[in-house]
């Protein structure tokens, strides 16, 4: 899916063909989970000169065949914000499977799709309750 901004928003400095982003994942950190429980995302986000964070996206998949996604996040990946810096806080129930390892892979990426692209990962695994 791609998703590009409105025509508005093409000011240069909006835009810039250089954006340097950095990820901060917060939580959830590689400690051991139990199934059941419930998992605070905590996720920092920020572009170095400031410049504009266009899109942002979490997606929680299984470690091994890495297809199974059992969370993605925001609902609308184009967050578009203006200050540089962009917090992510959700709560997610870990109702998957027991004895099987997750990876948390937090992305961000500029004005057009796979421009300036950053991703993060952390892998966790998961006991039965």
């Amino acid at each position: 899916m791609f998703t590009a901004c409105d025509k508005d928003d093409d000011d240069a400095d909006d835009h810039s063909d250089d954006p340097v982003y950095s990820i901060m994942v917060m939580q959830p950190t590689t400690d051991d989970k139990m199934a059941g429980d419930s998992m605070h995302i905590h996720i920092e986000v920020s572009e170095a000169s400031d410049e504009t964070i266009h899109h942002f996206q979490v997606r929680i998949y299984n470690a091994d065949d890495n297809t199974e996604v059992v969370y993605t996040g925001p609902s609308e990946a184009h967050v578009h914000d203006e200050s540089g810096a962009y917090s992510y806080h959700d709560d997610f129930l870990l109702d998957v499977d027991a004895h099987t390892d997750w990876i948390l892979e937090a992305k961000v990426w500029g004005h057009d799709a796979g421009a300036a692209e950053k991703v993060e990962t952390v892998e966790f695994h998961v006991h039965p309750m």
